[in-house]
């Protein structure tokens, strides 16, 4: 076995034995890492409660065959904002969740650490209605599976766009069109998120517009995954 560290965001815990967990966590350097934290359970341990899913700790980890183990962790954030209010937190689990389908074990994945690490922050600051969609969709980007939403998908005409299907990878003109129905302000608010606008996305009001967002933007990423995401379908409305 041999030492390393790192830091990064805890994805997921699950019991192991009485008084151990195993603890996935989305690092900067190592990619996904699961690992075993043993004695997390007892009331005397010494990582206490560091380890829970959210936290953005440091780590000093032995790497084994099969799974690493936590030798210290030290909290960096706990994001304390997210995790007392509903609305957040569910949001954070959805990012949490998507993270942890996204990632792979011990491949590197910097990009994507620190978009769930910049999420969670500005969900600290703010609830706001696009901060879930706006990272799937720069997740999908980031996988190289963004929506096409400048031109139409099938034909490649610069012509209205007025539909979106998945199947056909985005936006769809009137000759094309297939799918659902989609807005002009709907597809503004998706382009301006891909093309380094989503700050300002995030300030955007809860509207029927977000909403029309949320629901592509989160379709868009089950079909990238190719499974439901459970915490998205949890996320109360705004």
């Amino acid at each position: 076995m041999s030492l390393y560290r790192d830091e990064g965001v805890v994805l997921r815990t699950m019991r192991l034995g009485e008084a151990d967990r195993i603890v996935s966590i989305l690092t900067r350097g190592h990619g996904k890492v699961r690992a075993v934290a043993k004695g997390v359970r007892r009331t005397t341990s010494k990582f206490g409660g560091r380890l829970e899913p959210l936290s953005h700790v440091s780590l000093l980890c032995w790497k084994g065959r099969e799974l690493d183990i936590v030798n210290q962790a030290e909290v960096l954030e706990t994001f304390r904002a997210v995790r007392e209010d509903l609305s957040r937190v569910t949001k954070a689990f959805t990012v949490l969740e998507v993270a942890d389908q996204l990632a792979q074990e011990h491949h590197p994945a910097p990009g994507l650490h620190d978009m769930v690490l910049g999420a969670l922050r500005a969900l600290e600051r703010e609830d706001s209605p696009l901060l879930v969609p706006g990272f799937l969709l720069k997740a999908l980007a980031l996988e190289g599976s963004a929506p096409l939403v400048e031109v139409c998908a099938s034909c490649g005409a610069e012509a209205e766009l007025v539909a979106f299907d998945l199947l056909q990878g985005g936006a769809l003109c009137h000759d094309c069109r297939r799918g659902r129905p989609v807005s002009p302000a709907a597809l503004d608010l998706v382009r301006r998120a891909l093309g380094g606008g989503l700050a300002g996305v995030l300030a955007e009001p809860a509207s029927p517009v977000t909403d029309e967002v949320a629901e592509l933007a989160g379709a868009a990423m089950e079909v990238h995954l190719d499974r439901r995401l459970r915490s998205l379908r949890a996320t109360p409305a705004v």
